[in-house]
């Protein structure tokens, strides 16, 4: 099991939070606003400020800003195919 992970050399960076860092996010902003998902967690984030959430229904969501409360966009279906992206992108790195 990972805890967390930071890639700050694939693209401009992301960053999977820890489980603690998600945590106190929530507790200080609350569920990512998310319209059709009832509570959304925000578990990572980019070089450029942006946020990913995962939502009741397993899709990932991208914000569209550097902001908590801004719009987000279905980025991936589910967490395996986020990682699967993300391992990707590594993988396309020279």
């Amino acid at each position: 099991m990972i805890g967390e992970a930071s890639l700050p050399d694939v693209d401009s960076g992301y960053f999977i939070h820890s489980p603690a860092t998600a945590a106190e996010h929530f507790r200080e902003y609350g569920p990512a606003p998310i319209d059709g998902e009832p509570i959304a967690l925000v578990f990572a984030s980019d070089g450029g400020g942006h946020l990913f959430a995962i939502g009741a229904s397993g899709q990932v969501w991208k914000s569209t800003t550097a902001s908590w409360f801004d719009d987000f966009e279905i980025t991936a279906s589910s967490l395996q195919e986020f990682l699967e992206q993300l391992g990707r992108r590594i993988a396309n790195q020279t």
